[in-house]
């Protein structure tokens, strides 16, 4: 996880929690729906600020903790999400023992990872028959005035990498199968800056280029009628990812 984007989200926290969508929560069960009832144990890495932490806590049975590489991050998901356990590192590298849990999920974070050590580390952490599951939610481009708007703010490594070519696994992770769910929600021109503000792509840009942005933002805006408290459909793709350990 060395691309500087990869840990620049603590500096815009607020505004991913308050702008990035949860997940649904048929697409979070159906990542550990594999898993036996009772007791599951569950790793959210990349946690972020817990916009998936939140629906595992309502999964049945599930007991879930959150890690993740950013101290800024993890300090917003103990406000949302509070009583859940966090704990700093990354997926190529969980501070957990050997065989400690039965499921590990990321969320909008494996296109981050190196997918062989990644892989790896959570295999050693995941017992025997558990559970990798990735997952993103994803602007649907489908839609006119979203796929301009994706144009404007540049693609994301995620969305690159779903279009291209998919998430990949290695070993002792094999069978890697795929889910999508089609959603929308009414979002404001302010929340769509916010949104805006939480992508790694403006978080590093310079200041120019992030004016520029919100500037071209702002005329498509106008141009589809989306004024002041006004809302708008922002259509979704959510993409989800399992597989299980060997």
């Amino acid at each position: 996880m060395g691309d500087e984007r990869a840990t620049s989200f603590g500096a815009a926290a607020d505004h991913y929690e308050a702008a990035r969508p949860d997940y649904p929560f048929d697409a979070v069960a159906w990542m550990l729906e594999t898993l036996p009832h009772g007791s599951r144990r569950v790793a959210d890495v990349g946690a972020g600020t817990g916009k998936l932490t939140r629906v595992l806590a309502d999964a049945p049975d599930a007991e879930v903790i959150a890690i993740d590489p950013d101290p800024a991050m993890l300090a917003v998901l103990r406000r949302a999400v509070p009583g859940v356990p966090t704990f700093l590192g990354t997926a190529e590298q969980l501070p957990v023992p050997d065989a400690s849990l039965d499921a590990v999920v990321l969320g909008q974070a494996w296109h981050w990872v190196d997918p062989v050590e990644g892989s790896a580390e959570i295999g050693r952490a995941v017992r025997s028959g558990g559970t990798l599951g990735l997952i993103w939610n994803t602007r649907d481009n489908r839609t006119e005035w979203v796929r301009r708007l994706t144009a404007i703010m540049h693609s994301s490594a995620a969305e690159v990498m779903l279009d291209e070519y998919g998430p990949t696994v290695a070993a002792p992770f094999a069978g890697l199968e795929s889910q999508e769910w089609h959603w929308a929600r009414p979002i404001t021109r302010a929340q769509l800056h916010r949104m805006a503000d939480s992508r790694s792509h403006l978080i590093t840009a310079s200041d120019s280029d992030r004016r520029a942005i919100h500037v071209a933002m702002d005329a498509l805006f106008d141009e589809v009628g989306l004024h002041d408290e006004t809302t708008i459909e922002l259509p979704y793709v959510t993409r989800a990812f399992r597989a299980l350990r060997e």
